[in-house]
């Protein structure tokens, strides 16, 4: 009973959100009052965590989670002095936007892996220096931009069969079965040069829930919270 009321315990203390925040080397100007911000729209993906520890995609939940964090991030900028429009990257996918969507999906990867991961890259180390290139020149002038903010959001969910296991296995003291979680990055781009001026990852447990407007807004209050908008 003390080791499920322990595990309980745990569960909860790990609810709260947590965020790691960078900001670009060398001084990068913040947006003026009044600046433009292209907003594209969430890129997001759930999945169920299965018996077996398989991922199984859920496109309602994604789907969901998507339009959540979206009415989230804009709330936040209605609060902000800033002009903003959105993006549909499902309207954005062919010809060079679409490139160039793809081009920040892949720096943001490598941002998680070599600014915050384990692997130690000698360029970056210790410095927060990383670019899309000037060609995002071509999204600012095409949506008449100055930034563009980005949110990509990765998540899962244990089924209820895992959820029994796991209590199971801690009874018996035989260890604690992951339960998965979510992870959100938001950064935002200079449209102008083609640096990232700022970059923001946030981190919940399993009991933090982006497929309902409330857990959606919990996850965008903490990783706007010191946004440089």
């Amino acid at each position: 009973m003390f080791r499920a009321l322990a595990l309980c315990f745990c569960l909860f203390a790990a609810a709260c959100t947590t965020t790691d925040q960078k900001f670009a080397d060398r001084g990068a100007p913040r947006p003026a009052p009044g600046a433009r911000i292209l907003l594209v729209e969430p890129d997001v993906q759930l999945s169920v965590l299965t018996m077996a520890g398989l991922d199984e995609p859920r496109a309602d939940w994604s789907k969901s989670a998507q339009a959540n964090l979206d009415a989230a991030m804009q709330a936040a900028l209605r609060q902000r002095s800033h002009q903003f429009r959105e993006l549909d990257p499902a309207t954005a996918q062919e010809g060079r936007i679409g490139q160039l969507l793809r081009l920040h999906e892949a720096v943001g990867r490598s941002i998680l892996a070599f600014s915050y991961g384990q692997i130690d890259l000698p360029t970056k180390r210790r410095r927060f220096d990383w670019t899309l290139g000037e060609g995002v020149q071509a999204l600012g002038r095409q949506y008449d931009a100055d930034y563009a903010l980005f949110t990509y959001g990765r998540g899962s969910y244990s089924s209820g069969g895992r959820k029994v296991a796991m209590v199971g296995m801690a009874l018996l003291g035989a260890g604690i079965m992951p339960l998965g979680g979510q992870e959100a990055f938001a950064s935002l781009v200079d449209l102008r040069t083609g640096r990232v001026v700022w970059f923001n990852v946030a981190k919940a447990a399993p009991t933090a829930d982006m497929r309902d407007p409330e857990g959606a807004q919990a996850f965008v209050d903490a990783i706007m919270k010191d946004a440089p908008l």
